[in-house]
């Protein structure tokens, strides 16, 4: 009987670890995603009160906000997948 215990609870061990360690990855893209969405959407926006035509800002406030999308649906997906598997 003492064996079985010990390997539940390995197992138990092993769920809370991944538990944890999803929620840490989780929490790093939505992060990552703020700090995107900050340094290269916001960053652009200055420069182009100074000159309307500049393609480049243009490009970068795109590709940025894009980068903020992809971040923020990573993390919301690694939340759900989370919530999905401590469901069953």
């Amino acid at each position: 009987m003492g064996n079985w215990s010990e390997i539940q609870e390995a197992k138990k061990e092993v769920k809370e670890k991944d538990k944890v360690r999803r929620e840490t990855l989780g929490k790093f893209f939505y992060d990552l995603a703020k700090l995107t969405f900050a340094a290269i959407v916001l960053g652009g926006l200055t420069p182009i009160y100074a000159n309307m035509d500049n393609s480049i800002n243009w490009g970068l406030i795109i590709a940025g906000t894009i980068f903020t999308i992809i971040f923020s649906l990573r993390a919301c997906l690694n939340f759900i997948q989370h919530s999905f598997k401590s469901s069953l």
